[in-house]
């Protein structure tokens, strides 16, 4: 007797352990399987979206097939939704879209802001992005540190962000980060090398290094080359100076030739006709560039021209700059012919 009693209470264990089981598969595929998403879609959740309200539109774009399901789903990992863009790739089920909400899982997106551009050259790159929004410029009455922005309040970096992230608040996350290496530079102490005294002098004097070569070995001597000049009281002579005048503070010549006769605009900028530091950045410059002017080299460099292979030739009197423009002009000469 006990042992048919034994035995029955073991097939009605088993029966129940099948249920669970199969309730576990279907609970498995219907929310960790099954899926409506039959290509890679975006989907845009705005600030104040309600749970109901996102599932509905969910539904509506294919890409669930149960409001009650993807409410349970989202309860199931916290009971909120975050705003943003989301990529929901194909194949996703009911409950993988309701984590990516849940959890902030957003769409981003890798902007790159190269070293050496001016303030206009950063604008159009960002206006030419489709991954952002917004303009560029602040709308009237607008008074926010981003509207005014200058030639060397920039920090070029690669930034990852929200697709759909405003151009604006991107351009002054940039701002803020070199808004911090002003402060660093403050809490220790504001050193510089002679003559430089701000951190106006300091960014001015590396967006010139920083348009003079993009080398990272070459930046401290092309730095100090031109320290020793402002200390012997000579006009800087740099040809990017020119171009900033020239450009009306785009920076770049679109592919013209810098003629010599611009070498004599009349600009604050130029440093052909002025002598010291232009009166402001003529570019927005990087780490390597502002290092090599707050530690530049020990020479006595006051001349450079181009080696013909990426890199410079540096003399220390005008005698040997003039035997390097010569090859300088040779190489280039070679060049012309081919």
């Amino acid at each position: 007797m006990k042992i048919k009693k034994f035995i029955k209470s073991n097939k009605f264990i088993g029966i129940i352990c099948a249920a669970v089981i199969i309730v576990v598969v279907a609970l498995v595929y219907i929310f960790g399987i099954r899926s409506a998403v039959t290509r890679d879609a975006t989907f845009v959740v705005a600030r104040g979206d309600t749970v109901s309200g996102v599932a509905e539109r969910l539904v509506a774009r294919d890409l669930i097939d149960s409001v009650a399901l993807f409410k349970i789903a989202v309860r199931g990992n916290g009971g909120e939704i975050q705003s943003g863009q989301y990529d929901i790739p194909r194949g996703a089920s009911i409950w993988r879209v309701a984590d990516m909400l849940a959890h902030g899982n957003i769409a981003t997106t890798t902007i790159v802001i190269p070293e050496g551009l001016t303030v206009k050259q950063i604008k159009e790159l960002l206006l030419a992005d489709n991954n952002l929004t917004g303009g560029v410029e602040c709308g009237a009455g607008t008074d926010l540190p981003v509207c005014n922005l200058h030639d060397g309040d920039l920090f070029p970096d690669t930034y990852r962000v929200a697709r759909g992230t405003s151009r604006l608040a991107l351009l002054d996350l940039m701002r803020k980060k070199m808004v911090d290496l002003e402060h660093n530079w403050d809490r220790a102490g504001r050193i510089a090398p002679r003559p430089l005294k701000t951190w106006n002098d300091v960014i001015t004097l590396a967006s010139i290094v920083q348009k003079e070569t993009s080398k990272k070995s070459e930046m401290p001597i092309v730095a100090s080359v031109y320290l020793n000049r402002l200390r012997d009281g000579m006009r800087l002579q740099a040809d990017p100076t020119v171009v900033y005048a020239i450009t009306n503070g785009l920076g770049d010549m679109r592919g013209r030739p810098l003629l010599r006769d611009s070498l004599k605009t009349n600009s604050p900028y130029n440093t052909y006709t002025n002598y010291g530091l232009p009166p402001a950045p003529i570019a927005n410059v990087g780490l390597d560039a502002i290092r090599a002017v707050l530690a530049p080299a020990d020479t006595n460099y006051l001349f450079f021209v181009a080696d013909g292979h990426g890199g410079h030739n540096f003399a220390h009197t005008y005698d040997e700059h003039l035997k390097n423009h010569a090859d300088w002009r040779a190489i280039k000469k070679m060049r012309d012919k081919k």
